[in-house]
């Protein structure tokens, strides 16, 4: 890697890819994933040999996964080309702003501003059609679906994860674990986002990977610190919302997604929300995968607080929770129930995926950017958040 990142949580998110590559280039090399797979509950060998070439950003194409239709009636940006600055500042320089999208390897980049696309930029081989990862992106999306069952009554933050799921309750500690501690990353539940080279299989990469989703929760019920005593990003912790909010609903999250947001927004085109397996259950801390257009009316959805036109998607108070930093701090940026504060110029806030993936949403300017990438896993983040402000900035 060439560029670390000074602030600890997306080291541990962005570890997910490195733990991924490791991990099968030991199987494929070995040949013990070819023997193994089934016994491991993993994909194929086919499927691990694309994991290996393909971008990041098309691999929901590589498992199974249900589909969040269009909207009945969508919702197109009004369109209002306008130009961007000249250059953008650049690790302490100033490029051209297609300098700094190849740099950082951006297959789309849009900016709405007050509403209206202004921007819409795609490398070749890519449109407003094509359909790539959101990664963790997909945490920030849960959280605005968790934001809407609270407000039906169907969760409350203070409940207890084994009241939702009993199954996993097994009389120690982990018991006591919340929602609200979910939400912000102070479980202490122990899946670790660091990885050993020589046996990567374990962690958030394993359960990228498996075909068992709640086999993989329910034998990971040990804890690294006691709930609700520190902040620590862990990936397990969206997909324990996720299962949470499934069971508490009785819907998947899927078509959840489908009915309270896509069609609202009036998403454009359908998305995909990658499953553990056929007909199994969605992979809620990642692998949610639609156009740029369609991420870019998630954004104008947050800054508009939660409206569309006249109605309200999203609870206001939800919008207020997202957009203040928990107590716990997870690194030396803010976190607040499953979106990013970065260090420096409040209040945006954003949504952010490994490999580059952006949901950028700047209040006072009435600015969203996105940002669809295959770039490396911990390379340029702060300096790439810092176009953002000096894009949104320049009105």
């Amino acid at each position: 890697m060439t560029d670390q990142p000074t602030h600890a949580a997306p080291v541990r998110r962005y570890a997910l890819r490195i733990a991924v590559v490791l991990g099968l280039i030991v199987a494929v090399v070995v040949g013990a994933a070819f023997a193994a797979a089934p016994l491991l509950r993993i994909p194929g060998p086919t499927t691990l040999a694309h994991l290996l070439r393909d971008a990041p950003s098309m691999q929901g194409s590589l498992f199974e996964g249900r589909t969040v239709p269009a909207a009945p009636t969508p919702r197109p940006f009004p369109v209002a080309p306008a130009p961007l600055p000249d250059t953008v500042p650049w690790k302490g320089s100033r490029v051209p702003v297609t300098e700094f999208l190849s740099a950082t390897g951006t297959n789309s980049f849009l900016v709405v501003r007050d509403g209206k696309l202004t921007t819409e930029w795609y490398r070749a081989g890519v449109g407003p059609t094509t359909r790539q990862s959101s990664w963790s992106v997909a945490k920030s999306v849960v959280s605005l679906l968790i934001g809407r069952a609270i407000e039906a009554g169907a969760l409350r933050e203070d409940d207890r994860l084994v009241d939702i799921l009993p199954e996993l309750a097994n009389g120690t500690e982990y018991d006591t674990v919340t929602l609200r501690q979910l939400l912000d990353m102070a479980s202490g539940v122990d899946v670790s986002e660091n990885y050993n080279p020589y046996w990567p299989l374990t962690g958030t990469a394993r359960m990228y990977l498996t075909e068992d989703l709640d086999g993989f929760v329910r034998d990971h019920r040990g804890l690294r610190f006691a709930p609700g005593s520190r902040g620590d990003y862990r990936s397990v912790d969206t997909q324990l919302l996720g299962m949470a909010l499934a069971r508490a609903t009785g819907r998947p999250l899927g078509d959840l997604l489908a009915q309270q947001i896509w069609a609202p927004i009036g998403a454009e085109d359908d998305a995909l929300w990658n499953l553990d397996r056929a007909g199994g259950q969605e992979k809620a801390f990642c692998c949610l995968n639609a156009t740029a257009r369609d991420f870019a009316k998630i954004g104008r959805l947050v800054l508009d607080g939660g409206r569309v036109g006249e109605t309200q998607v999203i609870p206001p108070a939800w919008i207020q929770r997202i957009s203040t930093p928990a107590p716990l701090p997870v690194s030396d940026w803010g976190y607040g129930a499953q979106w990013w504060h970065p260090a420096g110029a409040e209040p945006d806030l954003m949504a952010i995926g490994v490999y580059g993936q952006y949901v950028y949403v700047d209040p006072p300017s009435r600015t969203v950017i996105v940002k669809l990438s295959d770039h490396g896993t911990m390379q340029d983040e702060m300096d790439t958040i810092e176009v953002f402000r000096a894009l949104a900035a320049a009105r």
